[in-house]
């Protein structure tokens, strides 16, 4: 191969760049199709409460209003919202319908929905509704709701919606042999993903051929398909979700939410197309949120450090209903608390409870951002309690490479085959401490720069799963013009997904990538896509772009044998075309005006994923006086098996990182006892800016350890950036308060949280 068909392990520029840059993308409210009506929801105002009546009259009668409907009018029984993954035991009883019918349980459940000619008159309808509720008391914390007292749905009368232990190895020998023993209560604050565009649909329901088209769909097209299709009693292949570009998902976009039934419905009452597009006052109270999680760790230790065992409590506020991927939070949280780490022994229980929040989903790194913070800190209580450097602490129990493949027991009900493949984590420890100069540095812990502000150097290292889920597929044609033109079940959400397969299509058939369509994440491409969360697209669709591309060579060798009349085997490709020994060529694009040139492929990794793994450090200055925190310098290594596009890959890093610091020092969804959220705009619920964020992040991409699960080594590349973020800051801090004996347990560690522990170091002083 040429050097110039070399793509993987380039940083090309983004494909979709171009498009973005110019303003020529297509995102779903781009699209106005003839006669389309919009819609607005009414959403409850209250938290917890009963619905006595609801009057749609006056909406009815109001301008240019086309249909007003609510649960009470619908002629047809509810579907239930599935959830996708962790479908936990208990979980069914706390499903969510589109429309609350007897009861609300937050503030944001849909009540009533009103479709106008335009989104202006929707809204003003919606303001028309008149319900009648009587207030209940709201279950606002984990506390509250484990009483029992106020019960959120009448079967079961509990609000745990599910609980389980699990654990591996001699728990009681571990604490009973311990030398050191300590244990912290977490906290975790609730997220909300808060993608730059917001969610929004188009429905096309034809009630006379029974098909249902719906637009802005993303991240797992063809399970929705499926589910929607059972709700409406359609046929599967009458059902079509098209993918568009997407500002942004970060976990929340692309669930199953009470708005992609309520469109169709819509759309399927009036006749006529339907666009819902929701505001950021919508997106941030009824948009799945995350993280909010409370965990007591204890850890059990020999003198020098050793861990012999550790057990927790989880318990995880899952919001009003358990939805989507709700689940995932406090059973991965779980999962990730023995880190990278060699623990015998390990025991951890687990309670989903639900409240009168909003419902809980995933958000980039779900469970492991809030498990490497709670292990990570109680790592460096531990090294200060028995006087060793927290990088030695760390070094000492870390799986050396003899250790791996190691088998991690089953930390998530049904999931008995979790294994860590192989690496060296201490290598990506080494790597980040020779970057930060750590041992040169250490001096400085605690003391103070020349703006009076007090210095730390906080560490953390962490351990990353990707690449779940079911098999991903691909198609690759020639097109009659000589473009290549390649379809993927993946989704494509502000990653790089066009850049990252046309690179390896590009690679595979030796052709200029200039010449490549990538179309992603629609239903009508494929029969079918497994999507995308997980850190699985470059595993993934990488890798069934790969076998379509490797396909597509030997269809051209067929085809150009057929047509010189003789054997495949003494024919040859390369650079984009077959070879005849006597110096006849035929491209790719001749060869298609013969046949049909075209090549499916899918990949399966039968259920055995990779792990990623790295540490971060962040290097921090405290004012004593404001309790004002800023990072000055962020590095991390991440063991990424190989990487396809470093600049890609180093991008994703950078806005983990960027997205971690806000959901460590600013982002939080604040209810008050009543069950209002005091955080639903940007104005209260503070997101990360150039003022925050670090002017030197150095984010290392490691290619020591390709992986031997897929024939290409990539392992995931999304998420190593977040998931240590809190515990690495979260340590600086309290190395740089370390003379005033600062714990920090809980998020996010705002200024006032600060002064809050240094007014207590002082009293306690005095």
């Amino acid at each position: 191969m040429s050097e110039r068909h070399k793509y993987i392990g380039k940083s090309i520029n983004r494909i979709e760049d171009h498009r973005f840059l110019t303003g020529t993308g297509c995102f779903v409210d781009d699209v106005v199709l003839p006669n389309m009506a919009n819609m607005a929801v009414l959403r409850s105002s209250h938290a917890h409460a009963h619905i006595n009546s609801i009057n749609l009259s006056a909406a009815n009668d109001s301008d240019g209003v086309i249909d007003v409907f609510s649960a009470s009018n619908l002629g047809f029984k509810q579907p239930e919202i599935p959830i996708r993954l962790a479908p936990l035991a208990g979980f069914e009883n706390f499903l969510q319908h589109p429309l609350a019918e007897e009861k609300v349980r937050y503030v944001g459940e849909p009540v009533a929905v009103v479709v106008a000619e335009d989104r202006y008159l929707a809204e003003d309808a919606v303001s028309k509704i008149q319900v009648d509720y009587e207030i209940l008391d709201a279950v606002t914390n984990i506390d509250s709701a484990l009483t029992d007292t106020i019960i959120l749905h009448d079967r079961p009368s509990t609000n745990i919606a599910t609980s389980y232990t699990v654990g591996r190895g001699n728990l009681d020998y571990a604490f009973k042999k311990a030398a050191y023993i300590r244990k912290e209560k977490f906290t975790t604050n609730r997220h909300s993903a808060c993608p730059l565009e917001t969610r929004g649909l188009i429905a096309e329901f034809d009630e006379t051929g029974r098909n249902l088209r719906l637009e802005g769909s993303v991240k797992v097209t063809w399970f929705n398909r499926q589910h929607l299709a059972k709700a409406f009693n359609l046929k599967e292949e009458s059902v079509v979700l098209i993918e568009h570009d997407v500002g942004g998902g970060f976990g929340s976009r692309g669930e199953l939410y009470p708005e992609d039934y309520l469109v169709p419905i819509a759309s399927s009452r009036c006749g006529r197309p339907v666009k819902w597009v929701e505001d950021r006052r919508e997106n941030l109270i009824s948009a799945n949120h995350s993280r909010d999680i409370v965990c007591v760790l204890e850890i059990a230790a020999k003198s020098d450090g050793s861990i012999l065992g550790m057990r927790a409590d989880v318990k995880g506020d899952l919001g009003a209903y358990i939805r989507t991927n709700g689940g995932v939070v406090p059973s991965k949280a779980a999962q990730f608390l023995p880190g990278p780490y060699r623990v015998p022994a390990f025991f951890c229980s687990v309670q989903a409870l639900v409240t009168n929040k909003t419902p809980v989903g995933t958000l980039r790194g779900p469970g492991r951002f809030e498990a490497n913070f709670c292990r990570e800190r109680l790592l460096d209580l531990m090294a200060t309690d028995l006087e060793i450097d927290p990088a030695e602490i760390r070094r000492r129990n870390l799986l050396m490479p003899s250790e791996l493949p190691y088998r991690i027991g089953e930390l998530v009900p049904g999931d008995q085959d979790a294994t860590y493949d192989h690496g060296n984590y201490g290598a990506a420890l080494e790597r980040l401490l020779d970057e930060t100069s750590y041992y040169d540095w250490i001096k400085n812990q605690g003391k103070c720069d020349n703006n009076g502000r007090f210095l730390g150097l906080g560490l953390a290292c962490f351990i990353e799963s990707s690449a779940a889920g079911p098999p991903e597929t691909a198609r690759i044609k020639i097109l009659p013009d000589g473009r290549v033109e390649v379809c993927t079940g993946a989704s494509a959400m502000g990653q790089g997904t066009e850049t990252a397969l046309a690179q390896i299509c590009a690679e595979v058939l030796e052709i200029p990538i200039d010449g490549i369509i990538v179309r992603h994440g629609s239903t009508d491409l494929l029969e079918n896509g497994g999507g995308t969360f997980h850190s699985r697209n470059t595993v993934m669709a990488g890798n069934a772009t790969r076998i379509a591309a490797e396909n597509i060579c030997d269809r051209a060798l067929q085809i150009a044998a057929l047509r010189w009349n003789t054997s495949k085997d003494s024919l040859s490709y390369s650079g984009g075309a077959v070879r005849r020994s006597d110096g006849e060529v035929l491209s790719l694009s001749r060869l298609s005006t013969f046949d049909e040139l075209e090549a499916d492929g899918s990949f399966d990794n039968k259920k055995k994923i990779s792990w990623s793994y790295g540490a971060h450090a962040a290097l921090v200055a405290v004012d004593p006086e404001t309790g004002a925190i800023e990072v000055l310098r962020y590095v991390l290594t991440e063991e990424i098996g190989r990487a396809l596009n470093p600049a890609m890959v180093r991008g994703q890093a950078v806005g983990g990182v960027v997205q971690g610091l806000g959901g460590t020092m600013l982002d939080h969804m604040i209810y008050d006892n009543s069950g209002q959220l005091i955080t639903g705009t940007l104005a209260d619920y503070l997101l990360p800016t150039s003022d925050i964020v670090p002017k030197d992040i150095t984010a290392i991409a490691l290619e020591d350890a390709p992986s031997k699960l897929n024939p290409m080594g990539f392992k995931g590349a999304g998420e190593g950036g977040i998931v240590a973020v809190a515990a690495a800051v979260s340590n600086a801090v309290c190395q740089a308060l370390k003379t005033k004996q600062t714990n920090i347990t809980s998020l996010p560690i705002t200024p006032a949280l600060i002064c809050k522990s240094l007014n207590r170091a002082k009293t306690n002083d005095s």
